[in-house]
């Protein structure tokens, strides 16, 4: 077993001291359902009076930039949304680069739907090109039998993002790859394709918004095998905090390591 992991809340080679740009995973991190994390605001207000920027980085594809800002105003935070990324605007910046002009069949919900629209995506539900599908909370069975069929039928298959639950503030609910486990029972089928993290495609996006060196953002969340792996995979510095899924013992027997450890967002204020 790996125990080869820093010591919590600590950075004594100062790396927090050399990040330009913090891409935050939102849920578990920054706040639980509507409810702040400790200090997470203090820790984002800290980040700003100290010449930074900062970024919310979601796989979370159920839910457009405009819903995160206006769950932030709720939430006595206002940014705009230049501050959120989302798996879903990485998802239309891949098919626009690979699938242009391409007709999709989407399996998401009205908030993606009307994204993708408004960014010239075509949406088509009989005769699509190319099968995108998200964390869809209004699925149907209908909507599966019909993502079946065309996954089935050797359509290329493209996925928002590989979280199997999300959490919420009464425990977790089935996430898209709760979906993809579905359309493989039938389809045989896995996404050829993810774009979330922790695969290279959100963070390639995520670099042409925040015009920053990898090198010099930190990638700041709860989860190993998305957050963490996608910073230590991708040039980024990797911060875990122990708020949301991933407990120490999960950092102690992970493959993934990462570059440093805090009980929460609040342990990293004096740091910065």
């Amino acid at each position: 077993m790996h125990t080869n992991i820093p010591n919590v809340n600590e950075d004594p080679e100062g790396i927090l001291s050399r990040v330009k740009c913090f891409a935050l995973d939102m849920d578990g991190t920054i706040y639980l359902g509507e409810r702040w994390i400790d200090g997470a605001k203090a820790f984002l207000e800290r980040i700003e009076a100290s010449g930074r920027n900062y970024v919310f980085l979601t796989n979370n594809s159920s839910k457009n930039a405009a819903v995160y800002v206006e769950k932030l105003e709720r939430m006595g935070l206002s940014v705009g949304e230049e501050k959120i990324v989302t798996s879903g605007q990485a998802t239309i910046h891949y098919l626009k680069r690979h699938f242009p002009d391409k007709k999709v069949f989407l399996l998401g919900n009205a908030l993606l739907r009307e994204e993708f629209l408004r960014e010239g995506i075509v949406l088509e539900e009989e005769s699509p090109d190319v099968v995108v599908t998200a964390f869809d909370t209004s699925l149907t069975y209908q909507k599966m039998c019909k993502v079946c069929d065309f996954v089935r039928a050797g359509l290329p298959y493209l996925a928002t993002h590989p979280d199997y639950n999300c959490p919420t503030e009464d425990g977790f609910i089935p996430d898209a790859g709760a979906i993809h486990a579905f359309i493989h029972a039938s389809a045989f089928r896995y996404p050829d394709r993810v774009i979330g993290k922790p695969n290279g495609d959100i963070i390639d996006y995520l670099t042409t918004r925040v015009n920053t060196e990898r090198e010099r953002i930190a990638m700041v969340g709860d989860r190993l095998y998305t957050d963490i792996a996608a910073g230590r995979n991708h040039g980024l510095q990797s911060v875990l905090v122990l708020s949301g899924e991933a407990t120490l013992e999960d950092a102690r027997s992970s493959k993934i390591k990462p570059h440093l450890i805090f009980s929460s967002v609040q342990e990293m204020i004096p740091l910065l």
